[in-house]
């Protein structure tokens, strides 16, 4: 996919609708609020739209990761007319799955996912609402990949970038709405 900014009104509109709450969840911490966005219809609505009309014709299916990131990828996925894969935390799917662990800071995780909702060489949009690490995001893109799909690109709703996710994720396109040092 190529490498098409997103438009800087996404950005302005985001940004104006993200609540910082300090101290959490621990001392010294700012946690970044998408809620106020998703309560407010029109901005999510213009978010949902913009995305779409960036993304469209360029992605088959959108990866939504749990769980922040199925708010995202469903409405996303109904816009364009797309399907939606969700990309489960350990335990939750039924039946056959393909799994991945991945480090976090404090131990360890598993994503996984059904094996056979992949369509081989479906190109696939993986979306979640914040990059920090990049952990997550690199167990969806094996997760997908291993499925036969074709990673196009990542779309993250907060980077976080003092925590180093990008750097994590090199070899793939990231469009991320808004950025915090």
């Amino acid at each position: 996919m190529s490498s098409q900014p997103l438009p800087p009104s996404l950005t302005t509109l985001v940004g104006t609708h993200i609540r910082d709450v300090p101290d959490f969840p621990e001392p010294g911490v700012i946690f970044r609020d998408i809620t106020p966005l998703l309560a407010d219809g029109p901005a999510f609505r213009a978010l949902i739209t913009g995305l779409a009309d960036h993304y469209r014709g360029r992605i088959d299916a959108i990866a939504g990761l749990e769980s922040r990131g199925f708010i995202l990828a469903a409405p996303l996925a109904v816009q364009l007319g797309i399907g939606m894969i969700t990309v489960r935390k350990a335990g939750k799917l039924p039946g056959a799955v393909f799994g991945v662990d991945y480090a976090l800071e404090y131990g360890s995780a598993r994503m996984e996912v059904h094996p056979d909702i992949v369509r081989g060489g479906q190109r696939v949009l993986i979306i979640d609402d914040v990059l920090a690490t990049g952990g997550t995001a690199g167990a969806a893109i094996e997760l997908i990949e291993r499925s036969g799909g074709s990673v196009e690109g990542l779309c993250m709703l907060l980077e976080l970038r003092g925590l180093g996710g990008r750097a994590a994720l090199p070899d793939y396109p990231i469009d991320s709405v808004v950025t915090y040092d």
